[in-house]
Order: C-alpha cells, then sequence, then structure tokens
C-alpha cells in the first residue's frame, strides 16, 4: 500500500505543477480500488485468493474532464498499482488488469464510484492473468498460444544477441501454470540463475535470462 502511495503521489506533484485543479486526487482512486479488491476477495478451486480485475471509475462530467490530460498515464499507473498490490497481498487475478475512467452524469463534483468485477481470461481460461516483462518495460501478455525466444525475426521475442539460439525457447501454459522450456540452445535458459533442463514451471517474479537479456515473469 505505501508503494502504491508513492506511485500516485508522484503523478499528483507532477499534474498540480502546473496547475490543474482537481477534486479528486489520484491516490484516492488507488486506495479505493485496493479496497475493492480487499473486500471482493474470494477463494476458488485451487485455494487460490482471487480479487478483482476489471474496474471502472465513474466520475462526474467535470471530474472526468479534469482528469483527461493524465487519463492515460492514470489508468497504466493504477493497474501497476493493483498488480504490485495483488503481489505483495497473495492475491491471484483470473485476466488481465483493466481500469477505465467513465463519465456518470449523476454524480457530484468530487464524489466517485468504483465498479469491480472478475473477468475470466478468454485465453487461458483457469489459468489466471500472466505476463513477461522485458528490460525496456514492455509487457508481453500470455494466453494460450506459445511466446517464442529466439533470434530469429518472427519470434514473438527477437533478441538480437549472439549468446542467444536462433530458436532459444518458449513460454506456453500447461494445466496448471505457464512453463519455460529450453529448444536446445547452446548457451540454454536460466531460471533464477540455474539452468533448465526440460520443461520448468514458473513463478511470480521469477527472472528468466537468455543470454544476456533477462525477463521477469508476472503470474497476475
Amino acid at each position: 500500500m505505501q508503494s502504491l502511495e508513492r506511485r500516485l503521489e508522484r503523478m499528483v506533484v507532477g499534474v498540480f505543477s502546473r496547475g490543474s485543479r482537481m477534486n479528486i486526487r489520484p491516490i484516492e482512486l488507488g486506495r479505493r480500488l485496493v479496497r475493492e479488491m480487499d473486500d471482493q476477495r474470494s477463494v476458488d478451486v485451487k485455494g487460490r485468493r482471487v480479487v478483482p480485475n476489471d474496474f471502472t471509475v465513474q466520475l462526474s462530467p467535470k471530474d472526468f474532464e479534469g482528469f483527461a490530460e493524465i487519463s492515460d498515464v492514470l489508468q497504466t499507473e493504477l493497474i501497476e498499482a493493483a498488480r504490485e498490490y495483488a503481489r505483495s497481498e497473495g492475491y491471484h487475478f483470473m485476466g488481465p488488469v483493466k481500469v477505465e475512467l467513465s463519465v456518470d452524469t449523476e454524480q457530484k463534483p468530487g464524489r466517485f464510484e468504483v465498479l469491480a468485477a472478475l473477468r475470466q481470461s478468454s485465453e487461458a481460461p483457469g489459468l489466471g492473468a500472466g505476463s513477461l516483462v522485458l528490460p525496456s518495460g514492455q509487457r508481453i501478455p500470455l494466453g494460450d498460444t506459445p511466446v517464442t525466444v529466439g533470434r530469429l525475426s518472427e519470434s514473438t521475442i527477437p533478441l538480437n544477441d549472439q549468446n542467444v539460439s536462433r530458436n532459444h525457447a518458449e513460454i506456453r501454459p500447461n494445466r496448471q501454470n505457464y512453463v519455460v522450456i529450453d529448444l536446445g540452445s547452446t548457451n540454454g535458459t536460466m531460471v533464477n540463475g540455474t539452468r533448465i533442463h526440460g520443461e520448468t514451471a514458473l513463478s511470480d517474479g521469477d527472472i528468466i535470462s537468455f543470454g544476456s537479456t533477462y525477463v521477469r515473469f508476472e503470474a497476475s
């Protein structure tokens, strides 16, 4: 929660320094969002604590307009904050996290509502959400289609690294989780510093290395 507040407070400083007049501070949205996660958590058939991953923030027309300049960045920050909070609390999402700002003409300025729902991933039902975070910060969502890694330009993640083979590795779902498989590469694939052999299941926060490139796996 403290990390979430620091993240959104940095945004507040930038926005208010430009003279923007807001009735609602972004941190208020973040606090309400994680409160909805806490209030609506449940336990799935695997014993995991699952929480909403689809959020709609209903704002008055005036407040919606006030956020217009930073709406895209705000939504991205709220999504990242939700993921971070879920990891810290051991929560799981059933699909990608989405945050949408919408206009509610019945809402008074300075007030807002957050509608939260569990939306299962349409690509990998039952697995929950998963993604790979590249060194650039780019996020590659995982579904039921294998993600390939290698020097070939047609790879999902093409790497210009002489220590990486043309067809180096792939990440794909199995019945329970996501796994990484080395495809007989010359220099191997490592997970958390250990070279893998065969199929290796991934856990949230695992660091996968292909040559000199490091990728983080996030389960939510």
